[in-house]
């Protein structure tokens, strides 16, 4: 599932086509008509946690633009790899911009976002809805001038490559191509930056009182209301860096401990986002391994609050303990 940092990476090498025109369209759409997108222009581009906003008009005059700016530290390493990313994003050469192509999926209860295509109808081209939502789902992901192909084969033995939802080729040369991806028209982009954990406006007090809360901080930092971007990799990284246990109660964690865990969610997604701009894979220290950085075996299993959805979680008992207190609490609420 593509987390914040991965969607920040959408949305860098979708904005060269800002100002283009759409002049031809394809994909298998069922529910949306590709070809309604036809001669509209892309405006304007912006990202919000997990999702990519795109603003289209009928006319070539430019909306008002309100792209969302990285922190300087980001910035800099956005720097360093612009040159090549435009190039690739607007000429005949290709780049696939997805998750790390080795996760796993972590969801093991039925969900809405399971990669079924979600559009709610056609806008026309003088309608006052005119930016698109994106959401990545478990297997979404955009390419730039290259379509994706089979790595295996299907169950059926069949080598056949997956089929976009919505393909977008503009004037300037380029083209978009959209899998599994969720989308609907709305009349202006859903952005909070206080909940945002990649924008500089990140309001670390709201978080701070959110993972205060009587129940498992596990649960907290996946929730989109707080720490919007955050997804099963880095709350798994963030917990292991600070060394709290998945199932610890975060009323009954000091602030200390609390304050180190946001500056870990922080930490790790900037610099995962750092290296996405510098062609570097992201290192993990216990998501999906079998044993920690200190060689410990690591444990795996599914937590979720009652009735919601259970993410797989891997932990470290003896780096991350669970405290008696929070054993006994725990027992008072299930």
């Amino acid at each position: 599932m593509p987390e914040g940092p991965s969607v920040r990476k959408f949305h860098h090498l979708v904005s060269p086509f800002v100002g283009q025109q759409v002049v031809k369209t394809g994909g298998s759409s069922q529910k949306l008509n590709p070809a309604s997108f036809q001669s509209l222009w892309l405006q304007d581009t912006q990202v919000h946690g997990k999702k990519l906003f795109l603003r289209f008009d009928p006319d070539e005059e430019l909306g008002s633009l309100g792209n969302i700016s990285l922190p300087e530290s980001l910035e800099k390493g956005e720097r360093k790899g612009e040159a090549q990313d435009q190039k690739q994003a607007s000429g005949p050469s290709s780049r696939k911009i997805s998750q790390q192509s080795s996760q796993s999926v972590e969801l093991v209860a039925p969900s809405g976002d399971s990669g079924v295509e979600h559009w709610q109808g056609d806008t026309p081209a003088g309608g006052p809805e005119r930016w698109l939502q994106v959401s990545f789902g478990l297997f979404g992901s955009v390419w730039v001038n290259e379509f994706s192909r089979a790595k295996k084969a299907n169950k059926r033995g069949d080598w056949r490559d997956p089929t976009p939802r919505l393909v977008l080729y503009f004037g300037g040369g380029g083209f978009l191509a959209f899998y599994n991806c969720q989308m609907s028209w709305s009349s202006s982009p859903v952005v909070r930056p206080t909940s945002d954990i990649l924008s500089e406006k990140f309001d670390r007090g709201q978080a701070l009182e959110a993972l205060g809360q009587e129940q498992p901080v596990c649960y907290t930092l996946l929730d989109q209301r707080y720490f919007s971007g955050l997804g099963n990799i880095i709350k798994n990284e963030a917990l292991y860096r600070a060394g709290i246990h998945p199932l610890s109660l975060g009323s009954l964690l000091s602030p200390q401990r609390l304050e180190a865990l946001v500056d870990h969610v922080v930490q790790f997604s900037a610099d995962w986002l750092q290296g996405k701009f510098q062609g570097r894979q992201q290192h993990t220290h216990i998501y999906q391994k079998e044993q920690c950085p200190g060689g410990h075996p690591v444990r795996r299993e599914a937590f979720g609050p009652p009735g919601g959805f259970q993410r797989l979680t891997w932990w470290c008992p003896q780096c991350q303990p669970r405290l008696p207190a929070d054993e006994q609490a725990q027992v008072q609420l299930s």
